[in-house]
């Protein structure tokens, strides 16, 4: 990355990282559906292999958001299940990463975007016709984990994933933010050194992360306040629509 690959932006595409900066924080605290829209934004904006480590220090700050909210609510006996399988998916990304070019990355991430997007509506689907109990030994936290630690590594589209594992698990809206909140912060954290040795962080993409820092904290608190009020169906179904949007513009071009 450089200098000119990063700042050499229009007004408009600065304006539309900065929505999806506040998008990150809305989704940290709020819905995490609405990550999903950054990601394709970043994707599309900035070059793909740098649009992951741009959005990642901006995922942290919003990770600490929801931890500082929700911190009470955390499951750690979860976590702990969590964190070996989620590890062996992350250097599993971090391979992949290191051995493809940008226009991989880019049509990765939107076939990833896509496969998140179906993930969702299965869950959804999921959750209309069976119970918690006969949804919950379907699959292993293993599974869920490497994929989960795949899929953040590469794009960072881990949320879906773990939305499906903690619901499957039968956690309720306040454990689900509160353990999530946790489990986000962490990987995202011990994601640093891993995307800095690929030269996905650097001190231009910190300088791009310092202008867009704060957008994450308006809609960090936004989320905070919206959480107990917003219509849940109407937000999920434009996130859906505009991830989907998203995805197909990064295959396409």
């Amino acid at each position: 990355m450089n200098m000119m690959t990063l700042w050499h932006i229009s007004g408009w595409e600065f304006a539309a990282l900065a929505l999806a900066a506040l998008l990150v924080g809305f989704s940290k605290t709020a819905v995490s559906g609405a990550n999903t829209v950054s990601l394709a934004v970043f994707a599309a904006v900035l070059p793909a292999r740098a649009s992951t480590g741009v959005l990642l220090p901006l995922l942290i700050a919003g990770d600490t958001f929801a931890v500082l909210t929700y911190r009470r609510h955390a499951h750690w006996p979860t976590l702990w299940r969590l964190f070996p399988a989620v590890a062996a998916g992350v250097v599993a990304g971090t391979l992949f990463l290191a051995r493809v070019g940008d226009g991989i990355v880019r049509v990765s991430i939107g076939v990833i975007l896509l496969m998140m997007t179906g993930i969702t509506l299965w869950r959804r689907r999921q959750e209309a016709t069976e119970d918690v109990s006969t949804r919950t030994g379907r699959a292993t936290a293993g599974a869920y984990g490497v994929l989960g630690g795949f899929t953040t590594m590469v794009a960072n589209a881990g949320g879906p994933v773990m939305s499906m594992y903690l619901l499957s698990a039968g956690f309720r809206k306040m454990g689900f933010l509160g353990t999530s909140a946790f489990f986000f912060l962490i990987v995202n954290v011990a994601k640093i050194p891993f995307s800095a040795a690929l030269g996905l962080i650097d001190t231009d993409s910190l300088l791009l992360d310092a202008a867009l820092l704060v957008f994450v904290v308006p809609g960090a608190f936004l989320g905070r306040w919206a959480v107990h009020k917003i219509n849940q169906r109407l937000f999920d179904r434009i996130v859906i629509v505009a991830t989907v949007v998203g995805a197909v513009e990064l295959l396409l071009t």
